[in-house]
């Protein structure tokens, strides 16, 4: 074997580096323990641990803080933590109707409400659905006057033609959808999740939302669909604010002075008013000197009890520091000015907050002064800036809002080059603009006196730019120390009053803390079983060198999870399903060699010749029908969303670790072996004669096995036409609540009760698993799209079980409109055609004849129709779900790449038989006939290993993947059958010149 020092290097840095990725989340349990141990139970208690050592060092090793290490550790996804899963839709009628000022011109919004109807059904662009409705009802309809109007006057021209105006509604689409992205990412950075995921779906108006830990599910409907509130407001100064925080701070310590002589005697404290700039000068030198002082006695409040002293003697300003400027030693040498009055941790802004909000506290401070947190931490750190911000008018607002800008940009400074962002506003609001920017500037000859004006989106600071001059015609730009990135995000912020473009929830899924550990603990069950049926059944088939698979195997699982955490993957439960794939698959290349190694060895060769012979010869095969597979993943990963793209991950993932631990360390381990002088064996006795010479008439047979499989698909096909199939709610529409009472109820008793609430037929009610668990899934109101209409079902259903068995509890929820149920559906079919046509591309390719590409392509459908037709037939008789979702679908795509790896193993030793008996007297069909016997051996055990796992996954991988698992179970069994029995005979019948 050549490079075995390469390869030794490799594994061993590749070992160490998934030994770091993975020591992340070891770390990270460790302290989680023991904020539990600290908490005794208490959530609030454990939050305020973990938050209070969130920048401290927890890996000594490498000075890792546990915020460093909880970013790095393995993810889990919503199925196993619990949490909620939303897909936004932004809302393109609406936009489009604003664009128009609301134009009653009937053509058009005759268009607008057809290409809603088509939406519902049909996965093309709405802009595109609009454009096509507004051509058939007006051929020669001109849309330009419509949008042409004075906000839209720098983008569209009255004579403008339709494809300029549908190039422009394409642009406002994509800057709404991009606006949305950003306002949603800023209102769940501020909701305080840990690790959220938001993912803006390329070419479509959806955003993926999961938030993991969430149990408030209005809370979050609310936060999400709430329209984006863009306001500017006049500031003040740092100096005619800090005085205030100081008697805050003050008024706060007697307090607690009070409290702590158990008396209620705090003393008035004089208000000072934002105008007493006459004596900032004094107080800020004397808070100064005060905090130096302090900052030299910082020894004696290191431990617990000088830091709640501290804390005692200064509340407000132990959560919080004033804005000072630094001098050249790093000291406070002034107050910083400008409107930021102070600077706090992300975990303390809370009781800044808290604070700020006592009576007593707001009776200090002016009506018309707000203090407004910052939207994003300063940059590399979690700390927030406070703004002092200005209220104005009599109904103590802001100065402007939103909705009186018509356009933003990013662009760059012609003069310094750098990047700032221009700002467009209509008549009335550059009236407004004009004096305010005016009052903001000052005297125009002294930039001492230089004000801000703040951006306020959704009650926090987005930028607060300093006035220079009066801004007049209502165009401004805003200039700072921007990148190119920040500036696209303020220029789209700044668009949010323009766009008004609602973005609904059309999906959402909840799964409940107590459904997610049931997940784990299934998977990791499984997962060990599965594991230990793998070993056990390789070392009882093969022996010693069964023993080197279980090694190659289990440093397969730790490089895989290692890669996964590197990579930042999220595990899922269909991810964990993912790895008990991979553990039948990894082995189905030592079956490959083990196999072609008996051959060699029944040839008379040596031990060691016949390992370096058998490594040889199984590459081919090997490659193939792993790089199928990996084809399969990779289809499911560009098409698929949500717990999907776990799968997918984990088995492109787990394909690539599996042929680096089979072909290469296995054959170390062999090497070195061999160099130590051991004996090794490939079988017992009991399994070293199994399928030998085995000599079964597969080709002689093929006509009964396609009526065998005709008939069966045929009677599929006639159930899938008149019965049907269950599908899932996220292929119909709907919504499904998994239910788990204190003790067996009745299905029927159930459906009676919430069919007198939501009305016939709506409701679909069955057993979830155990006797005690039940699974709603209805249509009821799935059409209503207001925000309060969640709630509304989920109470009347609550309502309804309430008077069968007021004791339960509703685990999981998922919700899933009826737009992205058609998208879903219509994505998923084209997905197993493309899959399909692909794998059949690579057998074209890689053995160049069309009958074997054919035999491929025949074969695969042949499996996904044996499934699809299982699935209609038995939909009903047997004591689980048999739903067809996008879990089915991954399994589909599964099937189909095993069933090619299988026909791609037999396909290879069949050329392999007819390169070597191609003479006039050898018949093609009793020579493919023997090749099919030859590996007969390498497609049983290889099936029996998969379907072993896959059993396992079954029995043990809990009631939300038991349809899944089936599918898998049933189409490997079909795949294996197909293989041999389909995809061999059509070699034969259309090749029969060529093969001749």
């Amino acid at each position: 074997m050549q490079g075995k020092g390469v390869i030794k290097f490799f594994a061993i840095i590749l070992a160490i580096s998934c030994l770091y990725q993975l020591s992340f989340t070891w770390v990270t349990k460790k302290v989680e323990k023991d904020a539990e141990v600290y908490s005794k139970g208490n959530e609030q208690k454990k939050k305020a641990y973990l938050d209070s050592i969130s920048g401290q060092p927890v890996y000594p090793l490498f000075n890792h803080t546990y915020q460093y290490c909880k970013n790095k550790e393995l993810a889990l996804g919503l199925d196993l933590k619990g949490g909620m899963n939303v897909t936004m839709q932004i809302a393109l009628g609406d936009l489009i109707k604003t664009l128009a000022n609301n134009n009653t011109d009937p053509d058009f919004n005759r268009a607008l409400s057809n290409a809603s109807l088509d939406a519902k059904t049909s996965p093309a662009n709405y802009i595109n659905l609009f454009m096509d409705e507004y051509k058939k009802i007006s051929p020669n309809g001109k849309l330009a006057p419509i949008f042409a109007t004075k906000e839209n006057a720098g983008h569209i021209k009255f004579d403008a033609s339709n494809s300029e105006v549908e190039s422009f509604l394409k642009d406002q689409a994509n800057t709404a959808v991009t606006q949305s992205f950003n306002i949603l990412r800023t209102r769940i950075d501020k909701f305080g999740v840990t690790q959220p995921n938001i993912q803006l779906q390329t070419g479509t108006n959806r955003i993926l939302v999961e938030l993991p830990g969430v149990t408030d599910k209005e809370r979050v409907r609310k936060l999400l669909q709430g329209s984006a509130k863009l306001e500017f407001y006049e500031t003040y100064e740092n100096q005619e604010v800090y005085q205030l925080l100081t008697n805050i701070n003050t008024l706060l310590a007697a307090k607690n002075k009070a409290a702590g002589k158990g008396k209620d005697t705090t003393k008035a404290v004089a208000a000072v008013t934002p105008d007493a700039k006459k004596d900032t000068a004094k107080t800020a030198g004397s808070l100064l000197s005060k905090v130096k002082k302090e900052a030299g006695t910082a020894k004696d409040t290191s431990s617990l009890k000088g830091r709640l002293k501290a804390e005692a003697e200064n509340p407000l300003f132990a959560k919080m520091t004033p804005a000072y400027s630094s001098g050249a030693n790093g000291q406070p040498s002034g107050l910083r000015p400008g409107p930021t009055v102070g600077y706090a941790s992300e975990k303390d802004t809370a009781a800044v907050d808290a604070y700020l909000a006592m009576p007593e506290v707001k009776a200090v401070l002016p009506q018309n002064l707000k203090l407004v947190w910052g939207i994003k931490p300063i940059e590399k750190s979690k700390t927030f800036e406070l703004y002092a911000i200005k209220l104005s008018g009599a109904t103590n607002g802001p100065v402007l809002t939103g909705g009186v800008i018509t356009d933003a940009n990013s662009d760059i400074n012609p003069q310094t080059g750098t990047y700032e962002v221009t700002m467009d506003m209509n008549s009335e609001g550059a009236q407004t603009w004009a004096r305010v920017t005016a009052a903001a500037a000052g005297n125009p000859k002294d930039e001492t006196d230089n004000r801000s004006i703040a951006i306020v989106l959704d009650d926090n600071v987005v930028s607060a730019p300093r006035v220079s001059n009066e801004i007049t015609g209502g165009r401004s730009s805003i200039s700072g120390s921007f990148t190119m990135e920040e500036t696209k995000d303020l220029a789209n912020i700044l668009k949010a009053g323009r766009l008004p473009a609602p973005a609904r929830i059309v999906s959402e899924e909840v799964v409940g803390p107590s459904l997610g550990q049931e997940s784990i603990n299934h998977g990791l069950a499984s997962s060990i079983a599965g594991l230990v049926v793998v070993l056990i059944f390789m070392v009882a088939y093969y022996n010693r060198a069964g023993t080197i698979a279980v090694v190659a195997v289990i440093v397969n699982v730790f490089f895989l999870m290692g890669v996964l955490t590197s990579l930042g993957a999220v595990l899922t439960l269909d991810g964990i399903a993912g790895i008990i794939l991979i553990l039948g698959i990894a082995v189905d290349a030592n079956v490959l060699i083990y196999e072609r190694v008996r051959e060699e060895m029944a040839h008379g060769k040596s031990i060691r010749l016949a390992v370096a012979d058998g490594f040889k010869h199984a590459l081919p095969s090997i490659l193939d029908s792993n790089i199928s597979t990996f084809l399969t993943g990779l289809i499911l990963f560009s098409f698929g969303s949500g717990p999907i793209l776990g799968f997918a991950t984990t088995l492109m993932i787990g394909i690539v670790t599996s042929l680096f631990c089979s072909l290469l360390i296995s054959r170390l381990i062999f090497e070195w072996m061999l160099g130590k002088g051991w004996d090794i064996k490939f079988s017992n006795p009991w399994s070293s004669h199994t399928f030998k010479n085995a000599n079964y008439a597969f080709v002689k047979n093929r006509f009964k096995f396609y009526a065998l499989s005709g008939t069966f698909i045929l009677l599929g096909l006639i159930s899938m036409f008149t019965r049907g199939f269950n599908y899932g709610v996220d292929f119909q529409g709907g919504r499904t609540y998994e239910v788990r009472f204190d003790k067996t109820v009745s299905t029927q008793a159930i459906r009676d009760a919430v069919d007198a609430d939501f009305g016939q037929g709506k409701t679909e009610v069955k057993t979830f698993g155990s006797d005690n668990q039940i699974r709603v899934t209805t249509n009821y109101l799935i059409e209503d799209q207001s925000q309060t209409v969640d709630n509304k079902v989920e109470t009347d259903l609550r309502k309804a079980m309430s008077n069968v068995n007021p004791k339960f509890n509703i685990i999981g929820q998922q919700k899933v409109g009826p737009t992205i149920a058609n998208d879903l559906k219509t994505s998923a079919i084209w997905t197993v055609v493309f899959a399909i046509i692909v794998i059949s591309g690579y057998i074209l390719i890689r053995f160049r004849k069309w009958q074997f590409s054919l035999g491929a392509m025949i074969a695969t459908a042949h499996d996904a129709l044996l499934v699809l037709s299982f699935f209609s037939i038995f939909k009903d008789m047997l004591p689980f779900s048999l739903d067809i979702d996008q879990k089915f679908i991954a399994a589909i795509l599964t099937v189909i790449g095993y069933s090619i790896n299988d026909t791609v193993v037999v396909f290879d030793r069949i050329r392999e038989f007819l390169n070597l008996h191609h003479s006039k007297t050898d018949d093609p069909k009793t020579v493919i006939n023997q090749a099919i016997n030859s590996t007969l051996s390498r497609t049983i055990i290889t099936a029996l290993t998969v379907i072993f796992v896959l059993l396992v996954l079954f029995i043990f991988g809990g009631d939300v993947l038991r349809g899944f698992s089936f599918a898998l179970l049933i189409g490997v069994t079909f795949g294996t059958y197909s293989s041999i029995c389909v995809a061999t005979p059509v070699i034969i019948d259309f090749g029969k010149k060529d093969l001749k």
